[in-house]
């Protein structure tokens, strides 16, 4: 007679089913918690589609934050490099450190004198209404190492405001994302200094190319690496201090 085809759901040998196989093969290629696989044609379509919603509404971070992880191939391992090579850096590696309200003694840092980077850090905060819970975690970076230094990158952002002294208006993000383009050669932050300063006055502009772009730039040039400074052990430090040792010259 002829075989009676059933139709239950197949099961494998070991008596899972195929969809729990499937699964499990989906979740094999989630390399840490909140990770989305994609393609490179994926990762292209997203990086066009976040760079094109960045430049219409730089304020949109979740925008900026895929245009970092998309386009940050080559240099994120080149940052990953720098840090291995840097005992500081490599112990930031191996720790994992996080700049977040969960882990940060806020009480703690107000009490600090004025002109530790701490004090300043929490005035900073403050003063800009932000918070470092804000930051978005990674999701298409598909490297697990990776995806913590992208991750290291934006949670020490505000710092680099609080070292550079500059706020979180238009113009003092431009200056921050100059600095950190020559730092990090990340495209995103190349692309939010070159077209950052179309939404600024004349005045500022001025202001921008003449004093503080040179500034930014040498001072990034001249800086050693931001991420292989293990920040959460230098809050009673003072801000002057801290960019003397880091190579960052005195804002103008």
């Amino acid at each position: 007679g002829r075989a009676c085809l059933s139709h239950s759901e197949p099961r494998a040998r070991d008596g899972r089913s195929g969809e729990e196989e499937e699964e499990e093969e989906e979740g094999r290629y989630q390399l840490y918690p909140g990770h989305i696989p994609t393609s490179p044609l994926q990762k292209a379509l997203l990086a066009a589609g976040s760079a094109f919603m960045a430049l219409c509404d730089p304020y949109r971070h979740d925008m900026v934050a895929v245009l970092g992880e998309t386009t940050g191939c080559l240099a994120l391992p080149n940052l990953r490099d720098k840090m291995k090579h840097h005992p500081e850096g490599y112990r930031i590696l191996q720790e994992r450190p996080r700049i977040r309200l969960s882990t940060l003694d806020m009480a703690r840092l107000r009490g600090l004198p004025d002109g530790s980077l701490g004090r300043e850090y929490v005035r900073f905060l403050e003063n800009n209404k932000v918070s470092p819970d804000t930051r978005m975690p990674p999701k298409f970076v598909d490297d697990e190492e990776l995806a913590y230094v992208i991750q290291r990158y934006r949670e020490v952002h505000d710092l680099m405001h609080t070292l550079l002294g500059m706020p979180t208006n238009m113009l003092g993000e431009v200056v921050v994302k100059w600095f950190e383009a020559v730092q990090t050669g990340l495209p995103m932050c190349v692309l939010g200094a070159a077209f950052g300063p179309v939404r600024l006055s004349a005045r500022k502009l001025q202001v921008l190319a003449t004093e503080l772009v040179p500034w930014a730039i040498r001072s990034g040039r001249n800086a050693s690496c931001i991420l292989n400074v293990y920040y959460e052990q230098r809050w009673e430090q003072p801000v002057e201090s801290l960019r003397e040792e880091i190579g960052i010259f005195p804002p103008p």
